[in-house]
């Protein structure tokens, strides 16, 4: 039997994935308002652009080679074929009638009911959108790191050359699962972090966060520090904007994760709530870390607590009970609120702090789950009753989530670096110093966000500029 399985899908869990994916596809204009609002007034716009760029470069590799690469059958042991399904070829249309029986009276035939490929109980063409959507935001996520001084040119180059050689790779590790028809045969191979190390990832801690973070980290290295950073202040320019988009996030964050169940059931209400509970107690443990350090909590903390809980449920929202999920989320909380002092102790200058959430948080979450891996958890019955050390499953689930998550975390991080450093020494990829003064709105898109220029004038000169 070929790879996909062909047959009439769930309507239900069909309808749940739609939605499930365009509240995905909306996490990344929530990450354009979050990373927006956190930098100067002159670079929200070129802020924005890197988020909104990503969807448009991301959804045509997508549909030409990314989803075979990262869903296509386990080539050479480290990606899918990138020729399997190019063009998404043998995934469009089908049929789509409701199945009828003949009928004698009129002589009318049968109609067949839908017969169409599947990913489990949904259409393929619903499961290659609802993956997207996560390649996308993953490279959106990088932007973060560099905010302030990368051209523009160069992020667009980077962007489609690290989709292609990293996140695609990796996604086919830690996401595609092997599958089998009914007889029992295997008819598909899928990455070797899911199938063959068996380390748990169920929503991207390791494809989307570590994988975002590492690269990060190694393009801020090779851009070196914005000018006069971190003696000059470099306060966020529109704080609503950063509550917004931490609201939206966490809005589209229940498609994330519970999306990931791929089906209308009991665990994507399980996942849910394990979401809800874990950005709840990161909030509040980043905001106590803010009082005992500064003083003072402050509504940027509040916001990025929230995405520290986002990051750190992500990958373990399926296998911890309602106690894990609060405890990940305190530790997140607390740990991430820390993280993002080292810049200034290291000398690295991540701009929004990419590193100190997501590299931060994606690696807390993937070996908490070593911790707290539950035995009434979906995830524990699909691994043989395998239990995190808290419920007496000693070291091994651990181990293998360090393998999964170091693993990712020093491939993104070696290649994103040789990346950065090809690009440095052809294209370019600092904006002058003329141009990262000027701002990179103007020097970049010959645009402003703001017109101060009416804002600050009276009646009379808004009048005249009309």
């Amino acid at each position: 039997m070929a790879y996909p399985l062909v047959g009439v899908p769930d309507t239900g869990d069909t309808a749940w994935m739609l939605a499930s994916s365009a509240l995905v596809l909306l996490m990344t204009p929530g990450l354009a308002f979050f990373y927006g609002g956190m930098v100067r007034s002159k670079n929200v716009l070129n802020m924005i652009m890197m988020s909104i760029s990503a969807m448009g470069i991301v959804g045509v590799l997508w549909a030409l080679y990314g989803f075979s690469e990262a869903f296509g059958n386990n080539t050479f042991g480290v990606l899918g074929d990138p020729g399997q399904f190019f063009g998404l070829k043998g995934l469009i249309g089908g049929n789509g009638v409701k199945a009828a029986p003949a009928d004698p009276s009129t002589g009318a035939a049968a109609v067949h009911g839908a017969d169409i490929p599947l990913s489990g109980t949904i259409p393929m063409t619903v499961f290659v959108a609802f993956q997207l959507m996560f390649a996308i935001i993953t490279v959106a996520l990088i932007s973060g790191a560099v905010a302030d001084r990368l051209k523009f040119r160069a992020w667009l180059i980077f962007a489609a050359v690290w989709v292609t050689v990293v996140y695609f790779p990796v996604a086919h590790w830690v996401f595609d699962g092997n599958v089998s028809d009914p007889a029992g045969n295997l008819v598909h191979e899928g990455g070797w972090i899911l199938n063959k190390l068996q380390a748990i990832d169920f929503a991207g801690g390791t494809a989307v966060h570590i994988n975002a973070g590492a690269a990060g980290l190694a393009l801020c290295l090779v851009l070196g520090r914005r000018k006069g950073w971190p003696k000059s202040p470099m306060r966020p320019h529109n704080l609503p904007f950063v509550m917004l988009g931490a609201g939206l996030l966490w809005f589209g964050w229940f498609g994330f994760n519970a999306g990931s169940s791929v089906s209308s059931n009991g665990l994507a209400g399980s996942t849910f709530l394990t979401t809800t509970f874990v950005t709840c107690a990161a909030m509040l443990g980043w905001l106590l870390v803010e009082k005992i350090r500064d003083g003072r909590p402050t509504s940027l903390g509040a916001a990025s607590g929230i995405v520290a809980g986002l990051v750190a449920i992500t990958p373990s929202c399926s296998s911890v009970n309602v106690l894990g999920a609060l405890a990940i989320g305190a530790v997140a909380g607390m740990l991430c609120a820390l993280a993002v002092g080292l810049k200034f102790k290291l000398g690295f200058d991540d701009s929004l702090d990419v590193v100190g959430v997501h590299l931060v948080g994606g690696v807390v979450g993937t070996l908490m789950i070593g911790l707290f891996l539950c035995p009434e958890s979906g995830a524990s019955a699909a691994l043989n009753g395998a239990r995190g050390l808290f419920y007496g499953g000693g070291f091994a689930q651990l181990g293998k989530q360090a393998v999964g998550a170091f693993t990712v975390l020093a491939f993104s991080f070696v290649v994103s670096l040789i990346l950065a450093y090809i690009l440095k020494l052809t294209t370019g990829v600092r904006a002058s110093e003329e141009e990262e003064f000027q701002g990179m709105d103007e020097s970049e898109h010959a645009e402003t966000a703001y017109d101060f220029a009416v804002v600050g004038g009276t009646a009379r000169t808004a009048v005249k500029e009309a």
